[in-house]
This record gives structure tokens, C-alpha cells and sequence, in this order.
């Protein structure tokens, strides 16, 4: 496990601290939770583009073309 120093302006570390302990987690852990949430949101993002950028439109109609023109079930109107 690595440590790293971190300067937080006051009022964001009382934001910290008070919803750690409202969570009944450490500043620590509570920080270490928000790092990876944000990581996983910004490699979502970059997995994402990379598929766009992989995908075709011509593909994409011709698997549309696929689908049965066909109203949907009761169940999916509303």
C-alpha cells in the first residue's frame, strides 16, 4: 500500500470528514472509495470511445434491418 500526502482546503476536509463518519468509515478509506469510483467513471468513458470509434454505421443498419417491423407488446407501450 502506498501513502500519500494531501493538502484539502478546510472546508472540504470537514466535508470529508464529517461524511466518513457518517458512513462510518475513515477519511482514508472514504477517499480511497472516491478515487476508484472516479477512475472506473473515466475508464468507462475511455472504453466507451474506443468502441464508438471501432463501430460502423453500416454495421449498425444492418443489424437494424434485422429487427421485424412489428408493434411491440402491450407490456412495452407504456
Amino acid at each position: 500500500m502506498s501513502s500519500l500526502s494531501l493538502r484539502l482546503p478546510d472546508s472540504l476536509h470537514k466535508g470529508v470528514r464529517d461524511l466518513a463518519s457518517r458512513e462510518g468509515i475513515s477519511i482514508n478509506q472514504f477517499i480511497a472509495t472516491a478515487v476508484a469510483e472516479k477512475m472506473a467513471a473515466l475508464m468507462t468513458e475511455d472504453y466507451l470511445g474506443e468502441r464508438a470509434r471501432r463501430g460502423s454505421r453500416a454495421k449498425y443498419e444492418a443489424a437494424l434491418a434485422q429487427v421485424p417491423d412489428a408493434e411491440p407488446a402491450e407490456y412495452d407501450r407504456r
